[in-house]
């Protein structure tokens, strides 16, 4: 009796427990008996969206609208100011975004600027977050005129950047788009005021556009759960549980949001659980049952990167090994050791099935189907150089994508050429030597497969070393795959790391886009080698040499070949020299100026007498002209 007392409560908690999470699903705010509201051009703020004096039970209060003088106004709080207003100009509820523009900026007046300072931490403050095609943009005033394609010069819109007295020195006005760190501000600039800005992938370089952009205003996402606040930030995830969230189910809950993924809520949770386990009461095939929902379920979830299973079915000469995601934690020994970590996600040393190191390298979320990943197994699958680094399998679960690569135990070239006190240190004749196997393997992907291989992002931290320090190229996830014939390539953004782009990725009118694209990327490596010093440094005793190959240029062009480093050997100046005169024949501004790899190839293992001094490298298309 006991025990059939205590089924019974129990089945009637379990509805109890369902009828009220049915309940809290009926009862959310803006589903029943409102109409959408309309402020000036904006007609369309329903639910989560409310006007302030909307009834209660339309919208939630997070996401609450002012309508003032006939304008839909967003506010955004900001710890220890006031909030922050901006005009909504539109709200669409099929991608979640609400776009808005600063008060401050007027379409026909570009010498306008934003009137709120604003950044992604203010945004983290607020029930929003900031999508992929939203920049922050920072005005700068400098002493000194910039000549950089990072800075894009607002002139002649602030004419008022001038000085108005000799007493006043004459300053310069400049944006630069993306994240800014001390060390990227060049000498004599500082962050006047802070925003954020919509950017197609091909946008242009001109503060006409910039203000444009502007005008047009940025996108903010909004949840389409409502969040909580939890950790400092906004989230939806399982680790902020609901208020008096019964403690005994947080395990349960724990457990099938595991099997199921991320993308499933509190009251999801409840109705699965309280129906499966009432079913179970009046029938055996519960256990089945579930087996089956959460295969189908599986089965969607998967469908989600069936661009990546095409590429792979499709691709059967891949030579790579196909592991699962249990195989890859067994070899990561669950992810204890970990090498690095980087935007593409982080890198894990693991021990392979034949008892060798190897390096597995855990994909994030992709930003683009999957395409770095196909782009990847694309390259390397199917090629095997000694300077390009070998990829031994992959895994592609779901979610879980990694790719397991040899382990390079000497780890990558930067911290050997930006060594700091204490680091082990290369001989120039070491340098040489890796510059030689760089150049080799840049090569092999330009002239030696079926396919024209063009990497996009040779820079020191992709340069990996063997325990002989073997250089080998890396990081295969921007690369593009092109006919051996094609001298020109199609490309709608550009793409690589700021310091090592050519400059032909952001100025059209200097020649199209091809294979030269990683000889300048080579070039601006083989500098950094030969000077072992980054070749963009604002923080330098001279500003001549805040651009190093300029200051390089100047130097040799006057005699001056020992780029005042001590403790050099003469046969080490000649190496030296040799490949400074090779990179500065790299990095010219017009990619026709630029030599091919096998040519460069030629200058590094040649005489120096045969090498010629090259037009002064440029920023700047104009200082050229």
């Amino acid at each position: 009796m006991a025990v059939g007392g205590s089924t019974r409560c129990f089945t009637l908690w379990l509805w109890v427990l369902m009828v009220s999470a049915f309940d809290l699903v009926d009862a959310k705010p803006g589903k029943r008996g409102c109409v959408p509201s309309s402020c000036g051009h904006i007609h369309n703020i329903s639910y989560p969206f409310r006007l302030k004096d909307d009834p209660q039970h339309c919208g939630e209060s997070l996401y609450t609208l002012y309508c003032e003088n006939n304008v839909t106004i967003l506010h955004l709080q900001r710890l220890h100011l006031p909030s922050a207003k901006f005009y909504v100009q539109a709200i669409n509820y099929n991608n979640r975004t609400i776009r808005a523009v600063d008060p401050g900026i007027q379409k026909d007046n570009c010498s306008s600027i934003p009137s709120y300072p604003i950044s992604g931490t203010v945004i983290n403050e607020n029930p929003y977050f900031v999508p992929e095609e939203t920049f922050p943009l920072y005005f700068l005033k400098c002493r000194n005129s910039v000549n950089s394609f990072l800075y894009v010069d607002t002139a002649p819109c602030f004419n008022d950047m001038e000085a108005t007295s000799s007493s006043q020195p004459k300053t310069y006005g400049y944006v630069k788009v993306k994240e800014v760190e001390m060390g990227d501000l060049k000498a004599g600039c500082s962050i006047e005021r802070m925003t954020l800005v919509f950017l197609s992938e091909d946008w242009d370089a001109s503060y006409k556009y910039i203000h444009n952009a502007l005008v047009y205003g940025f996108e903010l996402r909004f949840y389409y759960e409502i969040p909580f606040f939890c950790g400092g930030q906004w989230s939806i995830s399982y680790i902020c549980y609901p208020r008096n969230f019964p403690g005994t189910f947080r395990f349960l809950w724990r457990l099938i949001h595991d099997i199921l993924g991320r993308y499933i809520d509190v009251r999801t949770v409840i109705l699965f659980c309280g129906g499966l386990l009432l079913l179970g009461r009046f029938m055996f095939g519960a256990p089945t049952l579930m087996v089956f929902l959460i295969h189908k379920w599986r089965r969607r979830h998967l469908s989600m990167y069936n661009t990546i299973e095409e590429f792979l079915h499709a691709e059967n000469n891949l030579v790579p090994i196909r592991y699962s995601y249990s195989d890859i934690k067994k070899m990561s020994n669950k992810f204890k050791d970990k090498l690095g970590e980087g935007g593409y996600g982080c890198v894990f040393k693991g021990k392979l099935r034949s008892g060798r190191s190897g390096a597995i390298k855990m994909l994030g979320k992709s930003k683009a189907n999957g395409e770095e990943f196909i782009s990847e197994v694309a390259t390397i699958g199917r090629i095997h150089h000694v300077n390009v680094v070998k990829l031994i399998g992959y895994c592609v679960e779901g979610t879980k994508r990694a790719l397991v690569y040899e382990f390079m135990p000497n780890g990558s070239l930067d911290k050997y050429i930006f060594s700091k006190e204490g680091s082990i240190s290369l001989t120039f004749k070491q340098i040489y030597e890796i510059s030689l196997g760089v150049a080799r393997g840049i090569e092999y992907l330009h002239q030696g497969c079926e396919m024209q291989i063009l990497h996009f992002d040779i820079k020191p931290h992709n340069i990996l070393l063997d325990q002989n320090f073997i250089p080998k190229i890396s990081d295969f996830g921007l690369a593009k795959l092109y006919p051996t014939d094609n001298s020109i390539v199609s490309l709608t953004a550009a793409r690589g790391t700021l310091g090592y782009i050519a400059p032909e990725l952001f100025y059209k009118n200097i020649g199209g886009v091809s294979y030269k694209a990683d000889v300048y990327s080579f070039g601006m490596l083989l500098m950094e080698m030969a000077s072992k010093r980054k070749n963009l440094n604002a923080v330098v005793e001279h500003p001549s040499q805040i651009y190093f190959p300029s200051w390089v240029y100047d130097q040799f062009s006057v005699g001056k070949d020992h780029l005042e480093m001590v403790d050099v050997t003469e046969e080490e100046r000649m190496i030296i020299k040799k490949m400074v005169i090779t990179a500065l024949w790299c990095i010219q501004l017009k990619p026709s100026q630029r030599p091919s790899m096998d040519k460069v190839i030629e200058m590094l293992v040649g005489d120096i007498e045969c090498l010629q001094m090259p037009a002064k490298p440029s920023l700047n298309p104009h200082e050229n002209s």
